[in-house]
């Protein structure tokens, strides 16, 4: 439970005057009920002919009554509205916390992302909620405990043996929540899995809505869906009945207190020692007294509800980063204004010379990978990663960048060992240009900028990447709005502008991953002609590592890779390595088939 404990002070210290001044307007809604009871004892004392009767005196504390509690039911609403402030604040931390630890923090975020990204957004929603909410929790239990002392000790004044009484069913509460906290435990953990799959299948159903509807496999989702909904509903069942069987245990202890209390009450009352005003502020302060235990009840219950919580979010973080990290105050910005523009990173004073990989070994599922992978890049050169499918190609770029852990070699940059490369190479350094184009659903100008300044570096950016003459014939030009993952644009159209996005960083050095499997053999030679003449000129980036398999990109090459199941089968320049290489010449030959089939297709399409 510590790492429950470094959270949950951390959330209640990042900004400390707030806090205090929600929990000080929370506490007059608890502390106007011990006058309420008071007065409702006085009012009954007085009707039932205790005191001098008066209509104007009962009146009077009628009026007082509904004063007090119009007086609680505004304080309720100013301290519920303020509360709220802090509250998403508090969740806001955690969740940026969260995304800093993936997009900067050491080592590959790809080995700590679950395996959709709705399992992610669930934990950011569900698990985020569950521990703000033990830490809003300690509000109303300091709040509870002051009226309930304060109670105590008037009811103690009037009966002590009756109030003693009362108290001990609310205490057995407190024990039985203890005894099933690990129960509690088990089923929301279960019951968080089961929901977080859902919401990954979700997602997966909506982005390969095409991909079911050709395939006729409409049926068979639907009826995944419905299994993995009855499997979630089961946990969340059996995590609700035990949840909502510790309230019934609490709001029972109202109904037997009271009992006892009218048992116990029923020969002082005879004799006169036991007032119905005395009896009418038991029963008010015994309804209000039960928050006690029924909020220590609820902290109980959600102690391993976040402990469960806590584990899920470090999970997404990295493996130097603990809970202290994801709840220190990295700062939320409270104001209506933006907060100031974030100055631009200067360019390193160490520009690029010579990468230098040696030995490198990542292996992933079932062993494939790459292994033992010795790369030299120099300054302006342009190399190509070339081999069969499943050959480690792009295992190879995203391991030389960061994006994935290997398990062996070293990287260096100018001589200089890289100790994390996803957090070295990265724009200006490095831009990579994915196989799968990822696009959101905003205009094409800000899906190549992604926030960052650079419109003056756009129009390069877009004629290198042969994507100019497209924009000309669009009339609303950057502004087009792309779609979910760029919907309204061709496949071609997608892999240009994700090479757009990666030139308008204006990189040192250039890694594109199969970038022209969706163009057509002209519009490919031109944007290889382009980036390698730009490069070659001064007017692009000075070093290019592409992984492809076409001859337009393998002509341009300064030196070609060969890979063949994970490990280097040729290394060098291409007319020496098609004499030598029996690898690259087999694929040199495939290739020649698959353009020359691809021109007859194009000419076929024209006529």
């Amino acid at each position: 439970m510590r790492p429950v404990r470094v959270v949950v002070g951390r959330l209640l210290r990042f900004d400390l005057r707030r806090y205090l001044i929600g929990a000080l307007l929370w506490l007059p809604v608890d502390l106007v009920l011990l006058g309420s009871g008071w007065l409702l004892k006085e009012l009954f004392d007085h009707i039932s002919g205790g005191r001098a009767a008066s209509l104007d005196h009962a009146l009077w504390l009628c009026a007082a009554f509904v004063g007090a509690e119009l007086v609680r039911g505004v304080m309720t609403v100013v301290a519920w509205s303020y509360g709220v402030y802090w509250w998403n604040a508090a969740a806001t931390l955690l969740r940026a916390n969260v995304l800093r630890s993936l997009l900067t923090a050491r080592g590959p975020a790809a080995a700590r992302l679950p395996h959709s990204s709705g399992e992610s957004l669930a934990r950011l929603r569900d698990d985020v909620s569950d521990l703000v909410q033990l830490a809003d929790e300690s509000v109303p239990l300091v709040n509870s405990a002051l009226f309930s002392l304060g109670a105590l000790v008037v009811m103690a004044s009037i009966d002590p043996v009756i109030t003693v009484v009362l108290v001990l069913p609310i205490a057995a509460v407190a024990v039985l929540s203890r005894m099933t906290h690990r129960l509690v435990h088990r089923l929301h953990l279960r019951a968080r899995e089961l929901g977080a799959a859902v919401t990954a299948y979700l997602g997966d159903l909506f982005g390969g809505v095409l991909a079911i509807k050709t395939a006729g496999a409409e049926d068979a989702a639907l009826d995944r869906l419905r299994g993995r909904n009855r499997a979630r509903r089961e946990a969340a069942v059996k995590n609700r009945v035990a949840a909502d069987l510790l309230g019934t245990a609490t709001g029972a202890t109202v109904e037997i207190s009271i009992g006892l209390m009218l048992l116990l009450a029923a020969g002082s009352m005879r004799s006169g020692e036991f007032t119905v005003g005395d009896l009418a502020l038991f029963t008010s302060y015994i309804g209000w007294l039960t928050a006690l235990p029924r909020t220590i009840g609820g902290i109980l219950s959600r102690l391993p509800q976040a402990a469960v919580a806590t584990e899920r979010l470090t999970r997404l973080m990295a493996a130097h980063e603990d809970a202290a990290a994801l709840s220190r105050d990295s700062g939320v910005w409270y104001h209506r204004e933006p907060p100031p523009a974030a100055v631009p990173r200067p360019r390193g004073d160490d520009p690029l010379e010579t990468v230098e990989v040696r030995g490198l070994t990542a292996l992933h599922g079932g062993g494939r990978g790459v292994r033992e992978v010795d790369l030299t890049l120099r300054r302006g050169s342009f190399t190509v990663v070339t081999g069969a499918v499943g050959s480690g190609k792009t295992t190879l770029v995203r391991a030389l960048l960061g994006l994935i852990p290997a398990q062996a070699g070293t990287i260096s940059w100018n001589g200089r060992p890289i100790e994390d490369p996803g957090a070295f190479l990265v724009p200006d350094r490095a831009a990579y240009a994915s196989q799968v184009p990822r696009l959101f659903s905003a205009s094409l100008r800000e899906n190549l900028l992604l926030g960052r300044p650079g419109d003056d570096r756009l129009d390069r950016a877009l004629e290198l990447a042969v994507l100019d003459d497209d924009l000309a014939a669009v009339p609303e030009g950057l502004d087009t709005v792309v779609g979910p993952r760029g919907v309204r644009l061709s496949g071609g159209q997608a892999q240009r502008a994700t090479a757009a996005r990666a030139l308008v960083r204006d990189p040192e050095l250039l890694v594109v991953d199969d970038l022209s499997s969706a163009l057509d053999v002209e519009t490919e030679r031109l944007l290889w002609e382009r980036i390698a003449g730009a490069a070659r000129d001064g007017r692009g980036p000075g070093t290019l590592l592409v992984v492809s398999h076409r001859r337009a990109a393998l002509e341009q090459a300064d030196q070609v890779v060969v890979l063949d199941r994970g490990r280097v089968a040729g290394y060098g320049p291409l007319g020496e390595l098609l004499e030598s290489c029996p690898e690259l010449r087999r694929l040199w030959s495939e290739e020649g088939v698959a353009e020359a089939e691809e021109h007859v297709d194009a000419l076929v399409r024209d006529r």
